[in-house]
């Protein structure tokens, strides 16, 4: 499936700022737009997490983001997408993961933000550091 020249894949080792991603999504003609923040949570279990490292399969992040937006837009009639996915090593507290889907209407918005986070969660491996 192709990409739409609204789509925004980004990848950063950078500190994301969540609302600076989320707001390239405009959805002029769209009736929802749906959001997604993961950050590293500070505990697993009842050990504190220092730090995640996600990577990508083959290690190339863009076609791992290319091939998610493609398989949403070949379901669903999306209007707007940004991805944008930090790498290397984030410490707990920070973002690494923001997911923004525009759709005409709202079902269609909220199905497909929650297929991305997990189609994210499925083929990106995750790796957290532990006190």
């Amino acid at each position: 499936m192709k990409l739409s020249n609204d789509d925004l894949l980004l990848i950063t080792d950078k500190p994301i700022v969540a609302e600076e991603v989320i707001s390239r999504v405009k959805g002029d003609e769209c009736g929802a737009v749906v959001t997604f923040i993961g950050k590293v949570r500070g505990y697993s279990g009842d050990k504190r997490v220092l730090s995640l490292e996600h990577s990508a399969p083959g290690g190339d992040a863009a076609k791992t983001l290319k091939d998610i937006a493609g398989e949403i837009r070949g379901k669903w009639d999306v209007r707007e997408l940004v991805f944008c996915y930090r790498t290397g090593a984030v410490a707990a507290g920070e973002v690494t993961l923001v997911i923004a889907v525009a759709t005409v209407r709202r079902p269609e918005a909220f199905a497909a933000c929650q297929y991305a986070i997990d189609r994210f969660k499925e083929v990106v491996a995750a790796e957290e550091v532990l006190e």
